[in-house]
């Protein structure tokens, strides 16, 4: 049993400020107050030692609040995209027999049906002080929906223990200290923004809160930020708009996705002290981080896990590895009998013991007898200014037995000159050329396909096979 690293925090560092909202900052002491004291009033509204508790809200105090409220008294928390639907939000109350919701927007609770809304506002309060209670760190804490690459969302369930071996371990390769401060730059219902939320914690570091009306550069040059965790997309972004916004930072994380050289060689021409990691929801974010390199390796295993290869295949275990999904049955862990999970992930060692991600095994395709790994053209792809996201897949063809295709997500350099049907010809031709240049010729996309709009995103992944599915949809009927 133990008191969670929250009230440790504010224990240890009472006066540290916890989380920076605005103009508005809250020190642990004050936050573990009010955690306190929120737990204790939704215990009066009845909710139940192993109830799921629905939290569809943006990234904000009192989502924060629920989590630690949570944690305090055996509650397990369930992050909800405001992105997903209101049929979507059902179904997964249905599926997972969720029995409260809060959000950030009351309208939502008259499309929403078989759930008690909660109403955190008259229970946020820093008043009297309550002791901390006692908690068991081997319980399940947390639920964080993951969909890898198909559409259909798995619920991996985590316990507290999880969240602090990945913190721990993480902070022995990039330290955190109680003068820093993170920017929650990713959704907490991505197990990358729930990790920042256990580092600062931990190290009684500051949160700070994203500005949603304000550019992630722009803000980076306001606020006093040391770390930061960004996907390869929203970096490229940043060091075509503002650059100088990343020079001041400690350390810049980055994951999501594969990295094109030339983000890497952009990072080191500024001196931006950038690392890159390979990680999953299953093990609780970061198994493995390296210094960018330009060699392309995401370095070996962080402490509390272990990493093995078969077939070219990642298995991983350790402290950091999921307690299971949550399934009808119950929560179910595929491991094999050594207790070894596999990632479906490619991936390689080099003479140094340092790992190499290929792709997704179910990703692969051969393409006249070579292999085609989609994640390294789409780290290319993303590189040109006019894409914001991009997909590559197989289309069947009878002489080479597949050949690549890339749907694209296009977006216009100026916003004062549209895309047209012509300016878009004009970028495939170019997307084809760099292809050519940085990869094998034979790599090239033969078709490019436009982002379907009609298939929303609930991460900050996009749910590979149905925008796949959906490109194809038409050729279909």
């Amino acid at each position: 049993m133990m008191i969670s690293p929250l009230h440790q925090s504010a224990l240890t560092t009472p006066d540290a400020i916890a989380i920076e909202d605005g103009q508005d900052t809250y020190s642990y002491s004050t936050l573990s107050t009010m955690v306190s004291n929120l737990a204790m009033s939704l215990q009066t509204q009845g909710l139940q030692r192993g109830d799921i508790v629905g939290c569809l809200s943006h990234n904000n105090l009192e989502m924060i609040c629920l989590y630690w409220a949570c944690i305090d008294s055996g509650w397990v928390f369930l992050p909800l995209s405001p992105r997903l639907s209101n049929q979507q939000i059902n179904q997964l109350i249905d599926t997972y027999q969720v029995a409260w919701l809060w959000t950030d927007n009351p309208s939502r609770y008259s499309d929403i049906d078989g759930v008690q809304g909660l109403d955190l506002s008259l229970c946020i309060q820093a008043n009297a002080s309550p002791a901390a209670v006692k908690i068991s760190p081997h319980i399940a804490s947390n639920i964080i929906l993951t969909s890898g690459s198909s559409g259909a969302p798995k619920a991996a369930v985590h316990c507290l223990l999880n969240h602090i071996a990945s913190a721990q371990g993480a902070a022995s390769y990039i330290p955190v200290s109680p003068n820093d401060s993170w920017l929650l730059s990713l959704p907490l219902f991505h197990i990358g923004g729930l990790a920042i939320l256990h580092r600062c914690t931990l190290a009684g570091a500051r949160i700070v809160l994203r500005h949603l009306a304000t550019s992630l550069a722009a803000q980076l040059q306001q606020s006093n930020i040391s770390h930061v965790s960004l996907v390869p997309t929203q970096a490229l972004q940043i060091l075509a708009q503002q650059p100088q916004s990343l020079t001041q930072v400690k350390a810049l994380l980055l994951g999501g996705g594969m990295i094109e050289p030339q983000l890497i060689d952009s990072l080191n021409a500024l001196n931006i002290k950038a690392y890159t990691s390979y990680g999953m929801t299953e093990m609780s974010s970061q198994i493995t981080t390296a210094k960018a390199n330009l060699a392309g390796h995401h370095g070996r295993p962080l402490p509390a896990r272990q990493l093995k290869l078969v077939d070219g295949v990642i298995w991983v275990k350790g402290e950091c590895l999921f307690l299971g999904y949550l399934t009808p049955q119950g929560v179910s862990l595929p491991v094999d009998e050594q207790g070894w999970f596999c990632t479906q992930d490619k991936g390689q060692l080099n003479d140094k013991g340092q790992l190499m991600i290929l792709g997704r095994a179910d990703n692969m395709f051969i393409c006249g007898g070579e292999n085609v790994h989609p994640e390294q053209l789409e780290a290319v792809l993303i590189t040109h200014p006019n894409v914001a996201q991009a997909i590559v897949f197989a289309m069947p063809d009878p002489v080479f037995g597949h050949l690549p295709a890339a749907i694209i997500d296009y977006v216009a350099a100026n916003d004062a000159v549209p895309l047209n049907s012509a300016s878009i010809d004009l970028i495939n031709a170019q997307l084809s050329q760099l292809i050519a240049q940085k990869l094998a010729r034979f790599m090239r996309p033969r078709r490019y396909f436009s982002w379907p709009k009609q298939v929303v995103s609930s991460g900050i992944k996009a749910p590979r096979k149905l925008i796949i599915a959906a490109v194809q949809q038409p050729q279909a009927e």
